[in-house]
């Protein structure tokens, strides 16, 4: 029975000691395990949805999809013969004439490389002389004969040249093709020596990353020859 008594003293004791605040403002020693979870769960979830809460006005602004495009800024009326047919247009004046194929018209045979000139991957005839596309605007050609490679083949024939470099696989991944087919082309009309090493010299504007330079010079002497 003593131990019995001593052992309740010692709990109300205990309890007495637990209720006692231990400063003057009334704050208690104790804190539970759970009331600290808790409060700190609270935390958590306020931080983490405050973000959140901010955002959802800003993706029910989204601009939506169908909704038309914003007027080009300085554009003018352009008029391009290309391959016989005339195109009116509006472009800014200082969008390029290989931009306006590409971009514009869908002619994705002429194709975009170094964009500086380098490659010759952009090579298109203005009035018959080679040029790079990406190096000249569109609004300077008003009135030229302007022919891109889709504008070589007749009547579903392909222009002599074109038909070399099937025949001579003067091609590997293609890219540079068009680009090495118009110089072909126009190098038919320019002087140029009769040996290989003059021919180099005169498609030395158009780079092949391929190194299909040997079937590529076969093709323009074949064509050359025929021509």
């Amino acid at each position: 029975m003593a131990d019995q008594d001593r052992r309740s003293s010692s709990a109300k004791e205990q309890e007495t000691h637990e209720s006692q605040p231990d400063n003057e403002h009334g704050a208690h020693k104790g804190i539970t395990r759970r009331s600290f979870l808790g409060q700190v769960s609270a935390v958590v979830v306020g931080a983490t949805a405050s973000p959140l809460l901010k955002a959802a006005p800003v993706q029910s602004e989204t601009r939506p999809s169908h909704a038309p495009p914003s007027p080009v800024h300085g554009a003018v009326p352009v008029t391009l013969k290309i391959n016989g047919q005339e195109h009116n247009l509006k472009l800014e004046p200082r969008v390029t004439l290989l931009d306006t194929l590409r971009n514009n018209l869908q002619m994705f045979g002429t194709k975009k490389g170094c964009d500086h000139g380098q490659c010759g991957a952009c090579t298109v005839h203005v009035n018959g002389r080679r040029v790079n596309s990406c190096l000249t605007f569109a609004i300077m050609h008003q009135g030229d004969e302007i022919t891109t490679v889709e504008g070589l083949a007749q009547n579903g024939k392909l222009h002599p040249v074109q038909a070399a470099f099937v025949e001579h696989d003067g091609f590997q991944c293609g890219y540079c093709t068009s680009g090495q087919i118009m110089s072909a082309v126009a190098l038919l009309n320019e002087p140029c020596g009769e040996d290989d090493n003059s021919v180099r010299e005169c498609m030395s504007g158009n780079i092949c990353r391929c190194g299909a330079y040997p079937n590529i010079i076969a093709a323009v002497q074949q064509a050359r020859k025929r021509a």
